[in-house]
């Protein structure tokens, strides 16, 4: 289990990250009916060195994604997303 740690933002910053999280979240895409799914590693495939979000978990210091099917090249830049609690 994580230690609680003591609150570092700046006062600036603590509004800002307060304002976006009060955003109203955005609508599903629309995605016509006729849509062919693909994988997550051909999209990934076809980004070159662009940063991929990625919803995730951090467990005792490790950094993985939710779902385990993704599978990323080595030296890949993603930025993992996880709730904090």
């Amino acid at each position: 289990m994580a230690i609680p740690e003591t609150d570092q933002r700046s006062h600036q910053q603590r509004a800002r990250d307060e304002q976006i999280a009060a955003e109203p979240q955005l609508p599903p895409p629309e995605i016509p009916a006729d849509a062919v799914a693909s994988p997550v590693d051909t999209h990934l495939g076809r980004l070159r060195r662009q940063p991929v979000a990625l919803a995730g978990i951090v467990e005792n210091g490790l950094v993985r994604p939710l779902d385990p099917a993704i599978k990323l090249p080595e030296h890949s830049r993603v930025i993992i997303v996880a709730e904090t609690r």
